[in-house]
This record gives C-alpha cells, sequence and structure tokens, in this order.
C-alpha cells in the first residue's frame, strides 16, 4: 500500500482510509482497493494516536465511516469500470462487493 490514502472519510475519531495495493496477478500488477480502520485519540500527554480497537461508542461511527468509504469505491467502479482492474480478478481474490 501507498502511505498516503486516496480518500479517508472521518467520522468523529474514526477514520476509513482507501488505499490502492498492488498484487500481481497473472504476471502483471493489479490495484485493488483496500480500507484501513483507524480510531484516534490522546494519549495521558496529550500526544495524537492511534489504534485499531473499537468502543462500544465508536461501533456506530465505524460502521457510517466504512459505509462511506465503500460508497467511495463502488461508486468508482460503476462510473469507470475500465480502469478497475479489481473487476477482472476472480472472486477469491478481490471477494465480492
Amino acid at each position: 500500500m501507498s502511505n498516503k490514502p486516496e480518500q479517508t472519510f472521518k467520522v468523529g475519531p474514526v477514520r476509513a482510509s482507501v488505499f490502492q495495493n498492488q498484487i500481481i496477478h497473472n504476471g502483471r500488477p493489479v490495484s485493488l482497493p483496500k480500507v484501513v480502520l483507524e480510531v484516534r485519540y490522546k494519549d495521558k500527554n496529550g500526544e495524537w494516536k492511534g489504534t485499531n480497537s473499537l468502543s462500544i461508542n465508536d461501533i456506530p461511527k465505524a460502521i457510517l465511516a466504512l459505509q462511506k468509504a465503500y460508497d467511495y469505491i463502488t461508486s468508482r467502479r460503476e462510473t469507470n469500470p475500465d480502469s478497475d482492474d479489481a473487476a477482472r480478478l476472480p472472486s477469491q481474490v478481490v471477494g465480492t462487493f
């Protein structure tokens, strides 16, 4: 994955960041969207940190952030299907959208 997300969706302290993951399939590079979920918080020293551990209050925010990321990825597939390498891969590789 690249160091910089393509798009980030924030809901309160929860972030769902979309990255393009490059894999090799049948000898050629293929770009697959991946989502990283993170909850941001300040530690006891006031410094920003991130975790993937969710409190009960974070769960609805995570659902909304993930839904936004999903909508973003699937809308890109619908508006530009020719550039979507994932659409040409077997479902075992990409899963179902």
